[in-house]
């Protein structure tokens, strides 16, 4: 797998009789190993680890429903009442983060309506928190620690 620009952590990879699998915390079971999903392994555990989320407050695989549709959300952060706060999208290392990226999390935003959004492909993060008031957003230096929310 691709070296990312996220901190290392003791990962948990093993060999089933047909594929690799890694182990998802939040999940708490093993999944398919995949690019992206080595992106969102480890950038869940920094988000644990160094910026001080809540791994209780954190879900991955979060179905969505907009009338027939159905979209996924990678990984959700809620607040304590349960409410969403951000929705994070993850790309392998190997995919550009473009504009597409983004209208991909804005979809998923038109049904939460959360406060940040990010996109990851674990080499380029991105951050924005959005303002409904003046229907903008602010693209942020950094991902912001979870006291900062």
């Amino acid at each position: 797998m691709d070296t990312l620009n996220l901190p290392p952590y003791a990962i948990n990879v093993k060999r089933t009789d047909s594929q690799y699998v890694i182990f998802d915390m939040l999940r708490k079971k093993h999944v398919a190993l995949t690019p992206e999903e080595w992106v969102r392994q480890h950038f869940v555990h920094f988000l644990i680890e160094h910026k001080g989320y809540p791994s209780t407050l954190l879900q991955n695989e979060v179905e969505l429903r907009c009338g027939q549709k159905r979209l996924r959300c990678d990984s959700v952060l809620y607040n304590s009442n349960g409410c969403p706060r951000m929705i994070i999208e993850y790309k392998a290392a190997s995919v550009s983060i473009t504009p597409k990226v983004f209208d991909q999390i804005a979809a998923y935003n038109f049904i939460l309506q959360v406060d940040y959004l990010i996109v990851s492909n674990g080499l380029n993060h991105y951050c924005c928190k959005m303002d409904y008031k003046t229907r903008t957003y602010q693209f942020l230096k950094e991902i912001p620690d979870y006291n900062e929310l």
